[in-house]
């Protein structure tokens, strides 16, 4: 973990050295190609290491970040060094409150305050406001993105999944005599895998308010256990890090049945399409992840079921897959498309869908931005070969006026189509 500007600096360098050398590992002489690739593969893992190091860093500055609600005693070193960063102070900053040596909470941290008695963890969690078992939030009210992490299994409190939820719609059975607990362990362990509950897959979410973090645990699993059985039955090709084929997918778009059909593309591209209908207290619309065999899995839960929601989100899922996942970043993503604006990734991830389904210069052309009419809108969509549902639903959301062109927008359009195939 990077707790100062100094040391952020000092990962930037050496991010670029290992860059550096992994670029002129192909460059290599006379190695065996399998000598070449443990190389590649080592160098690559360590960029990932230091590349998700710094992002929550830069997320933690922001101040727009919450922490799941399970600080455990273990967790909580950790915890605080997260709060006194969100809260944006440095080390000297938190010993001057203290009223203590810059070096002493420099020596703190280094060691996750191993040296530091009881007494000693509280003052600095009153300092920092932050409460074991309960949650810290960044001073902004208008917290709109979350990180959630566990440094192991063993830290989650599986009695807070939403167990009975989960029954109701047959995601678990809760055998005679068996505790209700252990069923939804079980499940999680089974469906997901216990990497998915460590700090190696942290859940990075853009949302209004901060979620339902045991909500998100509990669908994460669900999505994984149905991507897995689509991989089972070979209905997923292997995945290749190349996106020439998004065209193609946005030709889509103007079939009847292009949600079937964008499902059956993805899966020949080597991603997994999931439809899973969001747990309360999520308020989902679409997440993008990695498999426990590194497989992509977009999932979808159709909150409003229309067609240009459908395919914004569809993209901005895609973007995640093409700019992150496979980038480094150790984040799986869980988004609600009217979250926060500000967050940089998220950001580059709606550039990416807005500017693949209708280009900028082509967009800047279309009439229909200015006259606002259903003819104007087919006219611009016959014109760049796609559906009016996209440039409605973009006029809709540029103006913030959810009461235009509402017969173009697809309305239940897509939900029959994909969960059909499901048989839900």
């Amino acid at each position: 973990m990077i707790y100062s500007d100094r040391q952020y600096q000092v990962t930037r360098a050496e991010l670029a050295k290992l860059e550096s050398a992994l670029a002129a590992v192909p460059a290599a002489k006379g190695a065996e190609d399998w000598v070449l690739k443990a190389q590649s593969d080592a160098l690559q893992s360590q960029i990932a290491d230091l590349q998700g190091e710094m992002a929550e860093y830069d997320m933690l500055k922001l101040g727009k970040v919450a922490f799941a609600g399970t600080c455990s005693l273990a967790e909580l070193p950790r915890v605080l060094v997260q709060a006194r960063i969100a809260r944006g102070l440095s080390q000297t900053d938190l010993a001057e409150r203290m009223n203590m040596k810059p070096q002493q909470v420099q020596r703190y941290e280094a060691t996750s305050y191993m040296s530091a008695s009881l007494a000693r963890l509280i003052e600095v969690a009153g300092v920092l406001d932050v409460k074991v078992s309960e949650s810290f939030e960044a001073v902004h009210n208008e917290t709109s993105g979350a990180i959630f992490a566990w440094n192991d299994p063993s830290d989650v409190s599986w009695s807070r999944l939403p167990i009975k939820e989960m029954v109701k719609r047959k995601w678990l059975e809760v055998k005679p005599r068996q505790s209700p607990v252990e069923a939804a362990r079980n499940f999680f362990v089974y469906a997901a895998g216990q990497q998915f509950a460590t700090a190696l897959h942290r859940k990075k979410v853009r949302a209004g308010n901060v979620p339902n973090e045991f909500a998100l645990l509990a669908w994460q699993a669900r999505v994984l256990y149905l991507a897995r059985e689509m991989h089972e039955q070979d209905a997923i090709k292997p995945f290749e890090l190349n996106d020439t084929w998004l065209p193609e997918l946005t030709r889509l778009t103007r079939r009847k049945d292009g949600p079937r059909q964008a499902r059956e593309l993805l899966a020949e591209r080597g991603i997994a399409l999931v439809i899973e209908r969001h747990l309360p207290g999520t308020y989902l619309d679409g997440a993008a992840m990695l498999s426990a065999s590194s497989q992509p899995v977009v999932a979808l839960t159709l909150r409003y079921d229309r067609l240009d929601n459908f395919w914004f989100v569809l993209f901005h899922e895609l973007a995640h897959v093409f700019l992150h996942l496979t980038q480094g970043l150790r984040f799986d993503f869980f988004d609600e498309e009217d979250g926060d604006k500000t967050d940089r990734i998220e950001q580059e991830a709606d550039d990416f869908a807005l500017n693949t389904l209708i280009p900028e210069a082509a967009w800047e052309q279309c009439l229909s931005r200015f006259v606002l009419t259903e003819e104007a809108v087919v006219t611009d969509a016959e014109n760049l070969g796609i559906d009016a549902s996209i440039i409605a639903g973009r006029i809709r959301k540029e103006r913030n006026d959810y009461t235009l062109l509402t017969r173009l927008v697809g309305q239940d359009a897509v939900r029959k189509q994909l969960e059909a195939r499901d048989g839900k």
